[in-house]
């Protein structure tokens, strides 16, 4: 797994997450969780959701994105819980 480590030092800064297929995320990293050790989500404020062609699609005062690279998307739909018997 790689090590995000280093965005801790960029708290305070403009950063811009770029995906494979253009899209792009931009904002200033106001946190990053967990507080210490590798990170698994960034908070970014004034934050700016761009398309693969530029075009800002979305702004956000606060978004918490996961800058970590994606392994798999899975459907997760369905029943939650236990069923209570009556």
């Amino acid at each position: 797994m790689p090590n995000y480590q280093k965005l801790h030092d960029l708290i305070s800064h403009r950063v811009v997450i770029e995906y494979d297929t253009g899209a792009r995320v931009s904002g200033y990293v106001a946190s990053c969780q967990p507080s210490s050790g590798p990170v698994e989500f960034v908070v970014l404020s004034d934050a700016k959701l761009f398309d693969s062609k530029g075009r800002v699609v979305r702004e956000a005062k606060e978004l918490t994105v996961c800058p970590n690279v994606l392994t798999s998307i899975a459907l997760d739909e369905g029943p939650r819980g236990r069923d209570v018997a009556r």
